[in-house]
């Protein structure tokens, strides 16, 4: 049997972190088992879905690199499909017109509300033979049956039992003739040929219903798997109140895909103790058998942990190609100063995220008019201009610069004046730098590069002659 999975998003909003987990665990199972994985955009809710929605999920997806074999469908556009196999279900008897009005199944919701009982379509119109216009409004219920139960084997759960006398006849067509999602599914999981239908615990309850339309269409029913809520760190249901709970978001935020993959497998799955997963890894190992039942709650700070150790550990050009998105979004013209493979490896030890990386970069492409009012306070003082006097003039004398070179001019001078290594290096690093912090001295001067290094211990000894 060829496995195929689906994700199947309704376009209302932002791709959420519960459904790229969703998407992602499809898309393994797929992926484990040589099959195919399938999108497609169940946008039957004409009144809230939109357009911007659609690109927002399309956006999630390539930048998790997602990817699919099938689709993107549209359930809109499989309406003539839809109401086709509702004719042939009427013909058959496998579904009805109910011509109750709305007031009549008010008024019966309510009467069954007070007597404690589950509100449900009492089915008069089931069996009804009374005469009625075929102008006249009308719903298509679908004829589910009355005796027995439906019984599924959830490849996370295990088995699940519903009475069929607990499901009422479902409305597949509404009376302005488009179908409903609950049928809309059905017919999509069919002729798509899906294999494993792998969703949020949410839909546990449709199950049943679509089971029973499937049988009644004679066709094959998939194996279902339903994957539990993630949960904020207060233990509530993940929501805007917890920060960043859309996809792009975390990607405006400055973490990478790997990342948050990475996090989003482990949130519900795992393999031993391992907690780094590449994605090929993932691909390899990944099962539903390893999946758990139980809710998982989301940690901001183990993703930043995570974040932290691919910007380290993925090759520096790769996260780079990350990294350019935030340094636009900061503005910042990158022709003068270092490659920016060469600003992962500079400040990826001290950044856990490319937002903070862009952010914190200024210094090495832009000069700036003043140094930070702390770290000049504390270091730019008159002590310190025979110091800067004395490593400008040996890194003017430079004719190879480099790391190394850079390092010695200021070994040199703290050895020639007597004093520690921070003496020169703390007033040097708030002159090239305008901060009190950077990475290694050495690193950081060397990619400011000479000409502007100079250029900025010349402003620090202005700025300390000002201030004598």
């Amino acid at each position: 049997m060829k496995i195929k999975t689906r994700f199947a998003p309704s376009p209302t909003g932002y791709l959420h972190v519960g459904g790229a987990r969703t998407a992602l665990y499809s898309w393994l199972f797929a992926r484990h088992l040589g099959g195919e994985f399938v999108l497609r955009i169940e946008d039957t809710d004409l009144e809230r879905s939109t357009q911007e929605a659609i690109h927002a999920i399309m956006d999630g997806m390539n930048w998790l690199n997602l990817d699919w074999d099938e689709g993107p469908y549209y359930q809109t556009k499989r309406f003539d499909r839809y109401n086709a196999v509702i004719d042939e279900m009427l013909e058959s008897g496998t579904a009805y017109k109910c011509y109750c009005s709305k007031e009549r199944l008010e008024a019966l919701r309510e009467k069954q509300m007070e007597q404690g009982e589950k509100p449900r379509y009492d089915g008069r119109c089931r069996d009804s033979h009374e005469h009625h216009d075929d102008h006249e409004p009308c719903v298509v219920r679908f004829r589910n049956p009355q005796e027995g139960s439906v019984i599924f084997n959830d490849l996370i759960r295990g088995p699940i039992e519903f009475s069929n006398q607990e499901l009422d006849d479902l409305i597949i067509r509404r009376t302005d003739g488009s179908p409903t999602y609950n049928f809309c599914v059905v017919i999509d999981d069919l002729d798509m040929e899906i294999t494993h239908v792998i969703r949020g615990e949410d839909h546990i309850n449709n199950t049943p219903r679509q089971i029973n339309i499937l049988k009644a269409l004679g066709a094959q029913v998939p194996e279902y798997a339903h994957v539990s809520m993630i949960l904020g760190d207060d233990g509530k249901k993940l929501s805007k109140r917890h920060g960043a709970v859309g996809v792009m978001q975390y990607r405006d935020d400055g973490f990478l895909p790997e990342a948050l993959l990475n996090y989003l497998v482990r949130m519900g799955w795992s393999h031993g103790d391992q907690e780094i997963f590449s994605i090929d890894e993932m691909k390899q190992l990944f099962s539903l058998d390893a999946v758990s039942k139980s809710a998982s709650a989301f940690n901001t700070e183990k993703l930043l942990w995570l974040n932290h150790h691919y910007i380290n550990h993925l090759a520096p050009e790769y996260v780079a190609t990350h990294l350019v998105w935030h340094i636009e979004q900061q503005g910042i013209d990158t022709r003068n100063g270092p490659q920016l493979a060469d600003l992962v490896r500079l400040l990826g030890d001290r950044c856990k995220t490319l937002k903070e990386m862009a952010a914190s970069c200024h210094y090495f492409y832009q000069d700036f008019e003043q140094f930070d009012a702390d770290a000049a306070k504390k270091h730019l003082r008159l002590v310190a201009r025979e110091p800067l006097e004395q490593v400008r003039a040996k890194l003017a004398a430079l004719t190879q610069w480099t790391p190394e070179s850079v390092h010695e001019a200021i070994q040199h001078t703290a050895d020639e004046l007597g004093v520690g290594m921070g003496k020169v290096g703390m007033p040097l690093r708030v002159a090239v730098t305008g901060a009190g912090q950077s990475p290694g001295l050495d690193v950081t001067v060397h990619a400011i590069g000479q000409s502007r290094s100079l250029a900025r211990i010349d402003m620090a000894l202005e700025f300390i002659a000002k201030r004598a």
